[in-house]
């Protein structure tokens, strides 16, 4: 049976839709096709791996990581450094302290003074072939201290060459001059005019370098550095720039379970330089902080001396009332006293001259902050409370007015820099003022409801005697006064024990170390994956869009399932240099494809015995139909059928080239008239096989095909021959062959591999399937044989298929996966 032919199905309208249609995307011809590009995967994959290593030797600049951790003490009296173990009378608590020190460590002001008191704004590297590295300021011999008084250009790499022990020449870049200098004085910019190109020069360390662009000194390092370096590149950078790479490379976390532990972490190119900026860092922390503690605790203790000098002269004076009541009206005894509600009464006017107390501290508190005099600023605790978001306030506060002085010196009044100081000091005023505007109001709110209890007591006590109310007064006075004495008194004693234990309340834990820590990226392993898979995916992108875009007849499988026409053959390709292949080389792969197609027409065709006539049509010119045409009269011919080729493709002949035989009369002559036909019937060196060429290109080709002399032409030959070969022409140019398929026992279609276009097929598959035309077989031609059939249809129709029994077989060499393929076979299959 002739594979794809099933005349047992019947064709619905749903079914003749979907013939002709290829699917968008064949998913077995890309994978093969990306089998056969092997060799650009390989190429790519060698070719990334060669950038991943050159990115990781010398490209990839390593970042790591150092660790510190600290613990924070709860013995703090300053809201510079708020308790983190209070619970608040408002229902706030929480780690205040631990908020505030984190904010401190990113603050703008703490990293400002360590890049100003460290140089932090000197970076230093050193320049291999390719790869630079960073350097810790201690990895070098030398330090670079700049002139802060005169402009210097940054970003404006400097390099330093050792000449000697003590001796360095400067190198500057060839260009990048720039006239617009940085002031580490102003922390502004300055222009200057235009200079040339500073000349190298040789200086000695202590010695000043002085250029229009920059001014600085060399500073030995007595540490000895434990590399040898061939030059060290400087780079300067802007106050503001170093601390916003500092602070964007910090990281503060709590621990999980002990939330007053601190774990800090600094990341950077240098390990040395992130393990030295941290133990910096946390060690001029804990100096600040413990200098604000001194300094509030030494106002607070002045506060309140004062306030008891004060009350202590009050509370004698009231002694003085209450014991000259005493002795001369002699009210001392008193019957009948309601002890329970005088006992009320005290506690209560205790309670309250403890409140108004610390209202006192507030109102101090307050005007110091409305002054600006924070040098003056006592203790939170003071006034009853510690709140570390207002402290945090309190101290962003101070630092805003502190940098407002140093920018009034160098913008003006209404400049941009100066509104937006001015809007982060409204900001902050307004959170440190709402803070206060709750702590008043909670205190008040207790006063107003310990005077509503006082007054009921009161009118208890309504009922004694003038004289003896009056007593009751006096000595509810001398209370109140003691009870904030004593209150005062307290707070005194406990910020004295402060100031005398004074210590910093930040404790390292574990301080920051270099102990050989990996560096924690770029991730190397996953850049290199990502670069070697970018390279591959390259070609695979390109094939695939190739897939998508390609409309050419690549794949048999495919053929058949879009046209459900059956397949005749499969023609492999052909190397021979002119169309005789079957009679130059009868023992090729490609001659013995065309027997098969000889079987299978006679299938196609049907035996009812007489002549047959064999119609050959292609879609377009160049997909091998002439050929076909050809080789299979050839086969027939050779076969003891008397056979004859036809060239009725008479707008472009062909056949007497190959045969050799002179076309100067041919069909177009003999369809005219002007020839019998005797006369353009041609012999062959095949006995059988005659033919008849074209003759001269005709004006009116379709006429005379069509005409009924031709038909006649075709009825005559019946009857002298077994087999008429038609070679018609393509019917996606012009419709003549759909005439002739009328007068035709078998028709052949030709379908070039990866020539023949999709959309081509469409036409003569609809007709097929509409009965508009009959036995009609598909003969895919100059098929790839490298790339394997293996459809099972017929025999193998390629090389390397017959091991020896095709000439072609001597010359051939399996490829590397089917000879991979069959030795596992053979060893899996070993008994």
């Amino acid at each position: 049976m002739i594979p794809g032919k099933d005349t047992t199905v019947e064709k619905v309208d749903s079914q003749k839709e979907k013939f002709g249609s290829f699917a968008l995307f064949d998913i077995e011809h890309f994978l093969r096709r990306v089998l056969r590009n092997w060799y650009w995967f390989v190429l790519m994959l060698f070719i990334g791996y060669g950038i991943s290593w050159v990115y990781s030797k010398y490209y990839a600049q390593n970042i790591y990581a150092s660790n510190l951790s600290l613990s924070i003490s709860n013995n703090t009296s300053s809201y510079f450094t708020p308790n983190q173990s209070i619970n608040f009378i408002w229902g706030q608590g929480g780690n205040q302290d631990g908020v505030y020190l984190k904010k401190m460590l990113l603050s703008r002001t703490h990293n400002e003074f360590l890049v100003k008191e460290l140089d932090l704004f000197v970076n230093y590297s050193t320049k291999g072939v390719i790869k630079s590295t960073y350097l810790d300021k201690d990895d070098s011999p030398v330090f670079l201290q700049v002139d802060r008084k005169h402009g210097q250009q940054i970003n404006y790499p400097i390099t330093l060459v050792p000449k000697s022990a003590n001796t360095y020449e400067v190198v500057l870049p060839e260009d990048g001059q720039s006239t617009s200098l940085y002031s580490y004085d102003s922390e502004g910019f300055l222009n200057i005019n235009p200079f040339e190109r500073p000349a190298n020069k040789t200086i000695k360390v202590g010695e000043w370098y002085t250029s229009p662009n920059l001014r600085f000194r060399l500073i030995k390092n007595y540490i000895e550095p434990k590399i040898k370096l061939s030059n060290i590149i400087v780079n300067l950078s802007t106050v503001n720039q170093s601390v916003n790479d500092i602070v964007s490379t910090i990281g503060v976390e709590f621990d999980k379970e002990i939330n007053t532990i601190m774990i800090i972490t600094k990341k950077g190119y240098n390990l040395n330089s992130t393990v030295n900026f941290l133990n910096m860092s946390v060690s001029q922390l804990q100096k600040r902080r413990l200098a604000d503690k001194i300094t509030v605790d030494k106002n607070t203790d002045v506060y309140l001396k004062d306030n008891l000098d004060k009350i202590r002269k009050k509370l004698d004076s009231s002694a003085n009332v209450l014991n000259y009541m005493k002795t001369t009206e002699k009210l001392y005894d008193i019957k009948d006293r309601d002890e329970k509600s005088l006992t009320q009464i005290k506690d209560l006017e205790a309670k309250k001259a403890d409140i108004e107390s610390k209202i006192s501290s507030l109102n101090q508190i307050k005007q110091s902050l409305e002054a600006q005099n924070f040098e003056k600023m006592i203790s939170t605790s003071a006034a009853g409370f510690q709140d570390g978001l207002f402290s945090a306030s309190v101290s962003e506060l101070k630092a805003l007015y502190l940098k407002r002085r140093e920018m009034a010196l160098i913008y003006k009044p209404n400049s941009e820099p100066m509104k937006e100081i001015n809007r982060l000091i409204d900001e902050a005023k307004v959170s440190s003022n709402g803070a206060l505007r709750n702590y008043y109001t909670g205190y008040y709110s207790e006063i107003n409801k310990i005077n509503q209890k006082v007054g009921d007591a009161n009118a208890e006590l309504a009922t004694y005697p003038e004289k003896q109310r009056r007593y009751l007064d006096a000595e509810r006075g001398y209370n109140m006064i003691e009870a904030t004495y004593n209150s005062l008194l307290g707070r005194q004693n406990d910020t004295q024990m402060r100031m005398a234990a004074n210590q910093s309340d930040i404790s390292v834990i574990d301080p920051a170390k270099n102990v050989g820590q990996p560096p924690i990226g770029p991730n190397v392993q996953a850049t290199k994956a990502s670069i070697i898979g970018g390279l591959l995916i390259l070609p695979l992108l390109f094939i695939l869009i190739g897939e998508l875009l390609d409309s050419k007849i690549r794949n048999i499988k495919e053929l058949l399932n879009a046209t459900k026409i059956p397949l005749l053959g499969v023609i492999g390709n052909n190397n021979h240099e002119n169309m005789l292949t079957v009679l130059d080389q009868p023992k090729s792969s490609v001659s013995e494809a065309f027997r098969g197609i000889r079987a299978n027409v006679r299938f196609l065709s049907g035996e009812n015995g007489g002549s047959k006539v064999i119609l050959v049509t292609s879609s377009i010119g160049g997909e091998g139909k002439t050929y076909v045409s050809i080789n299979l009269a050839s086969v027939l011919g050779l076969s003891d059928k008397k056979t004859i080729l036809l060239g009725m493709d008479l707008r472009k002949p062909k056949i007497f080239g190959d045969f050799k035989i002179d076309n100067k009369y041919g069909i177009s002559n003999y369809l005219t008239g002007e020839v019998e036909m005797s006369q353009i019937i041609n012999k062959t060196r095949i006995p059988n096989l005659d033919v008849a060429t074209s003759g001269p290109i005709p004006p009116n080709p379709s006429e005379l095909l069509m005409s009924e002399r031709n038909i006649k032409f075709i009825e005559d030959l019946k009857k002298q021959y077994d087999f008429i070969i038609i070679d018609s022409p393509p019917v996606g140019l012009v419709a003549d062959s759909y005439e002739l398929m009328k007068y035709s026992d078998a028709n052949i279609y030709v379908v070039r591999h990866e020539y023949t276009e999709k959309y081509m097929l469409k036409m003569i598959t609809e007709k097929y399937h509409n009965n508009e035309i009959s036995h009609l077989g598909l003969v895919y031609n100059d098929y790839n044989t490298k790339q394997g059939y293996g459809y099972g249809y017929g025999y193998g129709y390629g090389y390397g298929y017959g091991y020896g029994y095709f000439d072609e077989d001597k010359n051939y060499k399996e490829p590397l996966l089917i000879r991979i393929r069959n030795k596992v076979q053979s060893i899996f299959n070993k008994k």
